[in-house]
C-alpha cells in the first residue's frame, strides 16, 4: 500500500452509525452497510473474520484491555478507536461496546455501535494515544496503564466520565 493512502483519514458521516456484532471469540457475525463501506469491504467479506481485522497499529493495547475487561463483565464501555480500512486508510470512531446476553444471562457475543467522534475530543485523544503507545513500546502495557491512570487522576475523572465529557464538549 502506498504511504499516501496509509496517511489518508476517512471521515465517518455525522449521521452514520457503524454497527457490528461478534461471537464470543470476536469473529464478526453481522455488520451494517456504513461499517462495510468505510472499511472498504464487499458484500459479506467481513462475516466470520476476527473484528481486529480493522485494528490500526496506532491503537494503544491498554484501551482494548480495558474494553475486554468491561464487556466480559457485562459492562458497557465507550472508547475512541482508530481503525484501518482495507485500502490502508484510517478512520476514528467513538464506540459503544456491550455484551449480548441470552435469556439465561450468558454472554453470546458482543455488539458495537460507533459514530463520528467529536473533533474537539480528538485534540485530546490523539496526543494521549500517542503517549500511551510510546509507553507501551518502551515499558509494556503496565507503563501505558500508569499513564492512563495518571491522566484520569489529573482530570479528577473516571475513565467513563473522561471519554463522555470529551464527546459532549
Amino acid at each position: 500500500m502506498s504511504k499516501s493512502i496509509a496517511n489518508t483519514e476517512r471521515q465517518v458521516d455525522e449521521n452514520a452509525f457503524l454497527v457490528s456484532k461478534t461471537d464470543t471469540t470476536g469473529k464478526i457475525t453481522y455488520c451494517n452497510a456504513p461499517f462495510t463501506e468505510i472499511v472498504g469491504a464487499k458484500g459479506n467479506e467481513l462475516i466470520g473474520k476476527p473484528h481486529n481485522i480493522v485494528r490500526h497499529p496506532d491503537m494503544p493495547k491498554i484501551i482494548f484491555k480495558l474494553l475486554w475487561e468491561r464487556i466480559k463483565n457485562k459492562q458497557e464501555i465507550f472508547a475512541y478507536v482508530k481503525n484501518r480500512s482495507f485500502d490502508g486508510s484510517f478512520y476514528w470512531v467513538f464506540a459503544n461496546v456491550t455484551a449480548s446476553v441470552n435469556e439465561n444471562g450468558q454472554i453470546v457475543g458482543y455488539y458495537s455501535v460507533r459514530r463520528k467522534p467529536n473533533p474537539k475530543a480528538m485534540q485530546t485523544i490523539k496526543p494521549l494515544y500517542e503517549k500511551l503507545l510510546a509507553a507501551e513500546k518502551s515499558g509494556g502495557m503496565d507503563a501505558s496503564e500508569r499513564i492512563l491512570n495518571e491522566t484520569l487522576k489529573e482530570q479528577k475523572l473516571s475513565y467513563d466520565e473522561f471519554v463522555n465529557s470529551l464527546q459532549r464538549a
